[in-house]
């Protein structure tokens, strides 16, 4: 998934030459690289009814930080305490 690896333009975004090397050495050396690319074997495309999107084998989720509520409450009232002194 080298959908992150670009540089980015005004009209186009574009590809430079460490992007590029980037993906050819990782299709060059066939291997798993976390949240980037995946080596599938053909059973594996076969049992997605050969989809090859590349959601289906490479996980590029980005887990959230959780904010207790406790935080989220007090910076609520913060906010709202700003905006009545502002009146």
């Amino acid at each position: 998934d080298a959908s992150n690896e670009f540089v980015k333009g005004k009209n186009q975004n574009k590809l430079s030459p460490e992007n590029i090397n980037k993906i050819i050495e990782t299709y060059r050396n066939r291997k798993d690289v976390e949240k980037y690319a995946h080596v599938a074997s053909l059973d594996e495309i076969k049992e997605n009814d050969y989809n090859l999107n590349i959601p289906r084998y490479v996980d590029t989720f980005e887990e959230e930080e959780v904010i207790p509520l406790s935080q989220v409450a007090q910076e609520l009232a913060e906010v709202k305490a700003e905006i009545a002194s502002s009146y």
